[in-house]
């Protein structure tokens, strides 16, 4: 994708949804953080399930130090590899009372010391409760990312470096968002819907279809 095709590309997401959101239900910054450390290969609706009945019991460091992990570990046993997340997520309420107060950190480095947290899930924590310009890279943007040669790259860092110099400032906060509900909905790792994609045209598997003969 050239200059060009990447504008008009985000300018079509934009009109199509100004103000995406993600799909995780929180209420607070440890609300997201916790679904997000919840959500490692977990879809967002089974994350949501568990949390529903998780946050009202327990939505503070405090409150989930409060039920243990094997108490922990019964709201969340619906999540794959629950027991592992729940050994993290009470040693990352642990760090985050010792060391901050009960707040989630704002920054990339503090948040990745917590236990379960990586360079993805430090992303997401910045862009959604933040409002930095962080491309959180999971498979559907890698995906979209080298399907449409918008910033092709072997490994999530490399495609992660490749968006944040080549997507237009001005689309950078909500970039993350519009690249994987089109990932997620259109440009599906089997079966994209290339025939009803609103960007085929900037797209390069998508032109490549269009000038393949019938």
């Amino acid at each position: 994708m050239n200059a060009q095709q990447i504008q008009i590309f985000f300018q079509t997401l934009r009109a199509a949804n100004p103000s995406p959101q993600t799909e995780l239900a929180y209420a607070s910054v440890f609300e997201l953080l916790a679904a997000v450390l919840l959500s490692a290969q977990a879809t967002d609706v089974g994350v949501n399930k568990a949390t529903a009945r998780l946050f009202p019991a327990a939505n503070t460091p405090q409150k989930i130090l409060a039920l243990g992990e094997e108490g922990l570990c019964e709201y969340i046993r619906t999540i794959g590899l629950y027991r592992s997340k729940a050994k993290h997520l009470i040693a990352t309420c642990r760090i985050l009372i010792d060391k901050h107060q009960g707040q989630v950190p704002r920054t990339r480095e503090a948040l990745e010391e917590l236990p379960g947290v990586g360079r993805k899930t430090a992303n997401v924590v910045l862009n959604v409760a933040f409002g930095e310009a962080t491309m959180a890279v999971d498979t559907h943007l890698f995906r979209v990312s080298n399907r449409t040669g918008l910033a092709p790259g072997k490994t999530p860092l490399a495609v992660e470096l490749g968006l944040l110099k080549r997507i237009p400032a001005e689309f950078m906060v909500d970039a993350h968002h519009w690249l994987i509900l089109h990932g997620r909905y259109i440009c599906k790792a089997r079966q994209p819907l290339c025939g009803s994609c609103s960007v085929a045209l900037q797209c390069d598997h998508g032109r490549r279809l269009q000038s393949t003969p019938a």
